[in-house]
């Protein structure tokens, strides 16, 4: 009677496993469908869904796990595809841009180059007070506050202000240089987009007023902002917003190569445990 009873109940557990297997292959059968009709994070659901309906459904759940690294290298190369496209495309349009823009680098000791508005190269500005704007050619784009008079007004930042009295104003700079040539005394002050207290934005929504520049320090120094320099500032602005869109272009494309690597490799070493030879 009580062999009965332990075989009942050993036949019960294994058509509950078969079912559970059961119940588990559909559900990842929906997957591989999903899969197949490109819908990926329907499927990586549907997958994951199996390890809570299912957590004993072990050989269905194994089966998910080579699935997933299927989903995952499909979506991979699938962002690659389209990173690779959307680079082409913006690395045409910078071609074209980049006709209006001087590139500065000395290929002998400088890795990246600075583009500058033509009206803003150093020969055209010798001993004239102006704001340059410059980015590298990865984008980070820059703003070098440059005084130059008879005497030196220690100057560390600026103050842009518009005709209704709205301004944007620089913090004190991390970096300022000092020299004299010929009796006239230079001053420089460098800034990063991003830590100018918004200036250079500032001039750009701006760049159709009459803007004025004033030079803080020991003492100060205002002037009248040229159209010149502004229109300069606004040029190097979507130059840099383009620059910096394809090095994050590239990042990604990096990254994405990374992991379709790393899928690869995980599939070539399940396949060689798999093998019979092992």
């Amino acid at each position: 009677m009580k062999r009965i009873i332990l075989l009942t109940a050993l036949c019960g557990v294994f058509s509950a496993c078969e079912d559970v297997e059961k119940r588990a292959a559909l559900k990842l059968q929906e997957a591989r469908t999903a899969y197949e009709n490109g819908a990926y994070n329907e499927a990586k659901s549907l997958i994951d869904s199996i390890k809570i309906l299912y957590p004993k459904a072990y050989d269905t759940r194994h089966e998910g796990i080579v699935l997933m690294q299927e989903v995952d290298l499909k979506e991979q190369e699938k962002s690659l595809a389209f990173l690779n496209e959307e680079l082409g495309r913006k690395q045409q349009e910078l071609e074209g841009m980049k006709k209006k823009f001087v590139l500065e680098k000395n290929a002998e000791y400088q890795k990246i180059g600075f583009y500058l508005s033509p009206s803003q190269v150093i020969e055209k500005n010798i001993n004239r007070s102006y704001l340059r704007f410059q980015c590298d050619e990865t984008g980070q784009m820059s703003m070098t506050t440059i005084y130059c008079g008879n005497r030196h007004i220690h100057h560390t930042g600026v103050k842009v202000t518009a005709p209704d009295g709205t301004f944007a104003e620089t913090p004190a700079a991390k970096e300022c240089y000092e020299s004299e040539n010929l009796g006239i005394k230079s001053e420089k002050a460098e800034f990063k987009l991003g830590e100018e207290g918004n200036v250079i934005d500032f001039i750009c929504l701006n760049k159709g007023k009459n803007l004025k520049v004033t030079y803080q320090g020991e003492q100060s120094h205002t002037a009248t902002l040229p159209a010149s320099d502004k229109e300069a500032a606004a040029q190097v602005r979507e130059l840099s917003l383009l620059l910096s869109g394809i090095t994050e272009i590239k990042k990604e494309m990096e990254e994405c190569k990374l992991k379709i690597s790393f899928i690869e490799r995980k599939k070539a070493e399940r396949e060689a445990a798999a093998s019979p030879t092992n």
